[in-house]
Protein backbone atom coordinates (compact mmCIF):
# COMPACT_ATOMS: atom_id res chain seq x y z
CA UNK A 1 0.00 0.00 0.00
CA UNK A 2 1.60 3.24 -0.96
CA UNK A 3 2.92 5.99 1.41
CA UNK A 4 1.30 3.57 3.96
CA UNK A 5 3.55 4.32 6.87
CA UNK A 6 3.58 7.83 6.03
CA UNK A 7 -0.13 8.85 5.95
CA UNK A 8 -3.39 7.74 7.69
CA UNK A 9 -5.13 5.10 5.11
CA UNK A 10 -8.44 3.21 5.28
CA UNK A 11 -8.17 -0.59 5.67
CA UNK A 12 -10.98 -2.54 3.53
CA UNK A 13 -11.95 -5.95 5.03
CA UNK A 14 -11.81 -8.46 2.68
CA UNK A 15 -15.54 -9.43 2.70
CA UNK A 16 -16.94 -5.44 1.50
CA UNK A 17 -20.74 -4.93 0.72
CA UNK A 18 -20.19 -1.90 -2.05
CA UNK A 19 -24.04 -1.91 -1.95
CA UNK A 20 -24.55 -1.10 1.73
CA UNK A 21 -24.07 2.36 3.28
CA UNK A 22 -20.43 3.52 3.99
CA UNK A 23 -19.22 2.71 7.73
CA UNK A 24 -16.38 4.64 8.85
CA UNK A 25 -14.77 3.54 11.92
CA UNK A 26 -12.13 5.81 14.10
CA UNK A 27 -10.72 3.69 16.62
CA UNK A 28 -8.54 3.99 19.71
CA UNK A 29 -5.31 5.57 19.66
CA UNK A 30 -3.48 1.96 20.85
CA UNK A 31 -5.38 -0.44 18.22
CA UNK A 32 -4.01 -2.19 15.82
CA UNK A 33 -5.69 -3.08 12.21
CA UNK A 34 -6.13 -6.71 13.53
CA UNK A 35 -8.24 -4.95 16.48
CA UNK A 36 -9.84 -2.45 14.72
CA UNK A 37 -11.94 -5.23 11.98
CA UNK A 38 -12.33 -6.95 15.14
CA UNK A 39 -14.58 -4.33 17.19
CA UNK A 40 -16.53 -3.78 14.11
CA UNK A 41 -17.00 -7.26 13.33
CA UNK A 42 -20.70 -7.15 14.00
CA UNK A 43 -21.55 -4.53 11.48
CA UNK A 44 -19.51 -6.14 8.34
CA UNK A 45 -22.75 -7.33 7.02
CA UNK A 46 -24.80 -4.20 7.26
CA UNK A 47 -22.33 -1.79 6.06
CA UNK A 48 -19.49 -0.91 3.90
CA UNK A 49 -17.02 -0.81 6.62
CA UNK A 50 -13.87 1.22 6.18
CA UNK A 51 -11.45 1.28 9.40
CA UNK A 52 -8.80 4.29 10.02
CA UNK A 53 -5.30 2.81 10.61
CA UNK A 54 -2.84 5.75 11.82
CA UNK A 55 0.70 4.04 11.52
CA UNK A 56 3.07 4.87 14.82
CA UNK A 57 5.45 7.06 13.03
CA UNK A 58 2.53 9.32 11.50
CA UNK A 59 2.73 12.09 13.90
CA UNK A 60 -0.13 14.42 13.28
CA UNK A 61 -1.77 16.98 14.77
CA UNK A 62 -6.12 16.92 15.42
CA UNK A 63 -6.49 19.55 11.97
CA UNK A 64 -4.01 17.12 9.86
CA UNK A 65 -6.01 13.42 10.80
CA UNK A 66 -9.24 15.55 10.61
CA UNK A 67 -8.30 16.44 7.24
CA UNK A 68 -7.28 12.74 5.83
CA UNK A 69 -10.21 11.60 7.16
CA UNK A 70 -12.16 13.78 5.21
CA UNK A 71 -9.88 13.18 2.26
CA UNK A 72 -10.45 9.44 2.36
CA UNK A 73 -14.31 9.80 2.51
CA UNK A 74 -14.43 11.69 -0.10
CA UNK A 75 -12.10 9.63 -2.11
CA UNK A 76 -14.52 6.71 -1.11
CA UNK A 77 -17.15 8.13 -2.57
CA UNK A 78 -16.06 8.33 -5.75
CA UNK A 79 -15.77 4.71 -6.06
CA UNK A 80 -19.57 4.84 -4.69
CA UNK A 81 -21.19 7.93 -5.58
CA UNK A 82 -24.85 6.55 -5.01
CA UNK A 83 -24.19 6.36 -1.28
CA UNK A 84 -27.56 6.72 0.22
CA UNK A 85 -26.24 7.51 3.82
CA UNK A 86 -22.50 7.43 5.71
CA UNK A 87 -21.93 6.09 8.89
CA UNK A 88 -19.02 7.75 11.23
CA UNK A 89 -18.06 5.73 14.48
CA UNK A 90 -15.32 6.82 17.03
CA UNK A 91 -14.06 5.26 19.74
CA UNK A 92 -12.24 6.74 22.75
CA UNK A 93 -9.54 8.15 20.95
CA UNK A 94 -11.50 8.22 17.87
CA UNK A 95 -13.90 9.87 19.09
CA UNK A 96 -11.80 12.64 19.65
CA UNK A 97 -10.94 12.61 15.85
CA UNK A 98 -14.79 12.25 14.86
CA UNK A 99 -15.99 15.32 17.15
CA UNK A 100 -13.51 17.06 15.26
CA UNK A 101 -14.56 15.85 11.68
CA UNK A 102 -18.01 17.19 13.03
CA UNK A 103 -17.23 20.31 13.07
CA UNK A 104 -15.13 20.40 10.05
CA UNK A 105 -17.43 18.63 7.64
CA UNK A 106 -20.92 19.10 9.29
CA UNK A 107 -22.79 17.65 6.33
CA UNK A 108 -20.63 14.67 4.98
CA UNK A 109 -21.84 12.02 7.68
CA UNK A 110 -25.66 11.68 8.09
CA UNK A 111 -24.85 9.73 11.28
CA UNK A 112 -22.49 9.58 14.20
CA UNK A 113 -21.75 7.40 17.13
CA UNK A 114 -19.33 7.99 19.73
CA UNK A 115 -18.37 4.93 21.37
CA UNK A 116 -16.45 6.60 25.11
CA UNK A 117 -15.27 9.50 23.61
CA UNK A 118 -12.03 10.19 25.30
CA UNK A 119 -13.28 13.97 25.07
CA UNK A 120 -13.25 13.77 29.11
CA UNK A 121 -9.46 12.87 29.05
CA UNK A 122 -8.62 16.32 30.98
CA UNK A 123 -11.10 15.33 33.58
CA UNK A 124 -9.21 12.99 35.19
CA UNK A 125 -6.37 14.56 37.02
CA UNK A 126 -4.47 10.83 37.38
CA UNK A 127 -4.58 10.26 33.81
CA UNK A 128 -3.35 13.63 32.96
CA UNK A 129 -0.54 13.84 34.75
CA UNK A 130 0.24 10.24 34.51
CA UNK A 131 0.41 11.35 30.18
CA UNK A 132 3.00 13.96 31.25
CA UNK A 133 5.19 11.32 32.86
CA UNK A 134 5.19 8.85 30.37
CA UNK A 135 7.82 10.52 28.08
CA UNK A 136 10.33 10.09 30.78
CA UNK A 137 10.28 6.20 31.22
CA UNK A 138 12.87 3.76 29.65
CA UNK A 139 10.82 1.40 27.10
CA UNK A 140 11.03 -1.64 29.28
CA UNK A 141 9.45 0.40 31.90
CA UNK A 142 7.30 1.71 29.47
CA UNK A 143 6.03 -2.11 28.49
CA UNK A 144 5.48 -2.41 32.05
CA UNK A 145 3.26 0.18 32.23
CA UNK A 146 1.41 -0.32 29.05
CA UNK A 147 0.70 -3.80 30.19
CA UNK A 148 -0.47 -2.46 34.43
CA UNK A 149 -3.38 -0.07 32.12
CA UNK A 150 -4.96 -3.00 30.24
CA UNK A 151 -7.41 -3.31 32.94
CA UNK A 152 -8.12 -0.15 32.78
CA UNK A 153 -8.83 -0.67 29.26
CA UNK A 154 -11.33 -3.89 29.78
CA UNK A 155 -12.30 -6.43 31.81
CA UNK A 156 -10.49 -9.96 30.80
CA UNK A 157 -13.93 -11.56 31.86
CA UNK A 158 -16.12 -10.11 29.53
CA UNK A 159 -13.35 -10.77 26.38
CA UNK A 160 -13.02 -13.83 24.27
CA UNK A 161 -8.96 -15.17 24.98
CA UNK A 162 -9.04 -14.12 21.04
CA UNK A 163 -9.66 -10.53 22.16
CA UNK A 164 -8.37 -10.06 25.34
CA UNK A 165 -4.55 -10.78 23.50
CA UNK A 166 -5.50 -8.97 20.35
CA UNK A 167 -5.85 -5.78 22.96
CA UNK A 168 -2.31 -7.23 24.59
CA UNK A 169 -0.68 -7.16 21.87
CA UNK A 170 -2.05 -3.76 20.25
CA UNK A 171 -1.40 -1.99 23.53
CA UNK A 172 2.34 -3.67 23.75
CA UNK A 173 3.22 -2.66 19.74
CA UNK A 174 3.08 1.05 20.24
CA UNK A 175 6.19 2.48 20.52
CA UNK A 176 6.17 5.12 23.40
CA UNK A 177 7.05 8.73 20.93
CA UNK A 178 3.82 7.53 19.35
CA UNK A 179 1.98 7.01 22.60
CA UNK A 180 3.24 10.49 24.12
CA UNK A 181 2.69 11.89 20.97
CA UNK A 182 -1.35 11.03 21.36
CA UNK A 183 -1.13 11.45 24.52
CA UNK A 184 -0.35 15.37 24.21
CA UNK A 185 -3.00 15.10 21.53
CA UNK A 186 -5.95 14.17 23.99
CA UNK A 187 -4.47 16.87 27.29
CA UNK A 188 -4.54 19.53 24.13
CA UNK A 189 -8.11 18.15 22.68
CA UNK A 190 -10.95 20.95 22.85
CA UNK A 191 -13.66 22.09 20.90
CA UNK A 192 -16.07 25.18 20.62
CA UNK A 193 -19.53 24.04 22.14
CA UNK A 194 -20.98 26.25 19.58
CA UNK A 195 -19.76 24.75 16.41
CA UNK A 196 -21.21 21.04 17.72
CA UNK A 197 -24.70 22.51 18.26
CA UNK A 198 -24.51 23.21 14.84
CA UNK A 199 -24.36 19.26 13.79
CA UNK A 200 -28.00 18.47 13.18
CA UNK A 201 -27.55 14.99 12.20
CA UNK A 202 -28.76 12.20 14.37
CA UNK A 203 -25.86 10.97 17.17
CA UNK A 204 -25.56 8.10 18.98
CA UNK A 205 -23.72 8.06 22.51
CA UNK A 206 -22.87 4.81 23.85
CA UNK A 207 -21.11 5.02 27.39
CA UNK A 208 -19.87 2.09 29.39
CA UNK A 209 -21.22 2.47 33.02
CA UNK A 210 -17.98 0.14 34.76
CA UNK A 211 -15.31 2.59 32.73
CA UNK A 212 -12.44 3.00 35.03
CA UNK A 213 -10.36 4.14 32.85
CA UNK A 214 -12.57 7.73 31.85
CA UNK A 215 -15.68 9.25 33.22
CA UNK A 216 -17.61 8.26 30.05
CA UNK A 217 -21.56 8.30 31.03
CA UNK A 218 -21.28 11.68 32.17
CA UNK A 219 -19.15 12.51 29.43
CA UNK A 220 -22.04 11.39 27.19
CA UNK A 221 -24.43 13.36 28.83
CA UNK A 222 -22.85 16.01 28.50
CA UNK A 223 -22.14 15.71 25.09
CA UNK A 224 -26.49 14.90 24.66
CA UNK A 225 -26.61 18.35 26.52
CA UNK A 226 -24.93 20.00 23.26
CA UNK A 227 -26.37 17.95 20.23
CA UNK A 228 -29.49 18.95 18.90
CA UNK A 229 -30.37 15.06 17.90
CA UNK A 230 -28.71 12.77 20.65
CA UNK A 231 -29.68 9.48 22.09
CA UNK A 232 -27.71 7.60 24.62
CA UNK A 233 -27.45 4.45 25.60
CA UNK A 234 -25.70 3.23 29.02
CA UNK A 235 -24.05 -0.08 28.70
CA UNK A 236 -24.42 -0.94 32.57
CA UNK A 237 -21.48 -3.45 33.00
CA UNK A 238 -18.85 -2.49 30.33
CA UNK A 239 -15.47 -1.22 30.69
CA UNK A 240 -13.82 1.38 28.81
CA UNK A 241 -12.91 -0.83 25.24
CA UNK A 242 -16.99 -2.13 25.46
CA UNK A 243 -16.24 -3.10 21.93
CA UNK A 244 -14.23 -6.18 22.33
CA UNK A 245 -16.55 -7.69 25.07
CA UNK A 246 -18.26 -10.73 24.38
CA UNK A 247 -21.81 -9.41 25.13
CA UNK A 248 -21.37 -6.11 23.27
CA UNK A 249 -22.92 -6.08 19.30
CA UNK A 250 -22.60 -2.76 18.15
CA UNK A 251 -25.18 -3.74 15.52
CA UNK A 252 -27.77 -4.70 17.53
CA UNK A 253 -27.22 -1.51 19.69
CA UNK A 254 -27.69 0.55 16.90
CA UNK A 255 -30.51 -1.50 15.90
CA UNK A 256 -32.14 -0.73 19.14
CA UNK A 257 -32.58 2.86 18.62
CA UNK A 258 -33.44 2.98 15.16
CA UNK A 259 -30.25 4.27 13.82
CA UNK A 260 -29.88 2.06 10.88
CA UNK A 261 -31.92 3.38 7.81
Amino acid sequence: MPDADIYPYFLTPHDTNPEKSLFVFLPGMDESEKLALYQVASVKAAFNVRCLVIQPNVMESWDMLCDQVIALTQAELKTVPHQSSIYLCGESFGGCLALKVMVKAPHLFQQVILVNPASSFNRRPWIHWGSLLTRWLPEWLYQMFAAFTLPFLASKGRMTPEAHRALLESVRSVPIKTSVQRLSLMRDFDLDEGQLQRFTQPVLLIASQSDTLLPSVAEAKRLSRIFPNATVVTLPHSGHACLLEADVNLYEIMQSVNCIE
